[in-house]
């Protein structure tokens, strides 16, 4: 569960810290600042509202803040299309998260989220020429054919609570090297896991996800706390497979609309291509000789 309290105001925090007051016609000596970004004053100046209030917004003391005043402070903060999103999410936790538990997770409510057979079927046409996979609330991955259990980590061969996008691009050993664009790869990853949270403030799994890297990922810490929220749901990616060398993908993302949080990612490369032979090539290759993970460890 994410403490209201807390979320708001760091949230807040980072972002009017992010912010260039000379960009804003706002003085920006240093003899002047004592911290970077804006002051409280200026981000209630220019949102139109009284500093005491703004002050109580990022303190977490008000609640049943209006949707008017959100959308004042999120023009204030220049926010992104995101970033307007998760701070509705979370001043809508209102009094509910006050009310709730001190610290912790939420006990799962019932059985994890599921994969029409519809939708795996559609996964195993695909299995010859498109890796693709499905993943549900908290980026966990939920299905994925042959070819997308092989293009990246060695799903098959990990734990069903183990198979989560996060946890594998911050604890397992392997993710470096299989991503040479690392540094960005976790930033979109946060992104993503952030805007799940905001969406879904009181899931259990997101909360657990969210609850283990910051205990075992001082890499997760340092990304999860400058509060980005910038979904990425499509771009390209560059993979170093450990059997057929560099790969340059593309991925879009489906949402599937009668399955509730849930995606299809796809992975494709132009026809011709050195990476398209390379992912008939991996197609081709046997099980055993598609290893590329070294299990979730601890890392930084």
């Amino acid at each position: 569960m994410l403490h209201r309290e807390v979320e708001i105001g760091s949230f807040l925090k980072a972002r009017r810290a992010a912010l260039d007051p000379a960009g804003l016609g706002l003085p920006s000596g240093l003899n002047r600042r004592r911290v970077r970004g804006l002051r409280r004053e200026e981000v209630a100046q220019l949102a139109a509202i009284s500093v005491d209030y703004y002050t109580r917004i990022e303190q977490g003391r008000a609640h049943a803040i209006s949707a008017s005043v959100l959308d004042a402070i999120a023009r204030a903060l220049r926010l992104t299309g995101g970033e307007v999103t998760y701070l509705r999410n979370v001043a809508a936790l209102d009094r509910r998260a006050a009310d709730g538990p001190a610290g912790g997770c939420a006990p799962a409510a019932g059985p994890g989220q599921t994969v029409r057979p519809e939708v795996r079927q559609l996964l195993d046409a695909m299995a010859g020429t498109v890796p693709a996979t499905v993943i549900g609330r908290g980026l966990d991955i939920l299905a994925w054919n042959s070819l997308g259990a092989r293009v990246g980590f060695d799903l098959d061969g990990l734990a069903p609570g183990r198979r989560n996008s996060a946890l594998l691009v911050f604890l397992d050993p392997a993710a470096r090297a299989l991503h040479p664009d690392w540094d960005r790869i976790a930033e979109e990853t946060v992104g993503n896991l952030r805007a799940e949270s905001g969406r879904h403030p009181e899931d259990p799994r997101i909360c657990a996800v969210v609850g283990e890297l910051l205990e075992r990922s001082g890499d997760f810490r340092r990304v999860w706390e400058a509060q980005s929220v910038s979904e990425c749901l499509r771009g390209t990616k560059r993979i170093v497979h450990p059997r057929v060398g560099e790969l340059h993908v593309t991925f879009e993302t489906f949402r599937l609309t009668t399955d509730d949080d849930q995606i299809l990612v796809t992975y494709s490369a132009p026809r011709g291509s050195v990476t398209e032979s390379r992912l008939r090539e991996l197609a081709e290759l046997p099980v055993p000789d598609v290893v590329a993970t070294a299990g979730l460890e601890p890392v930084a």
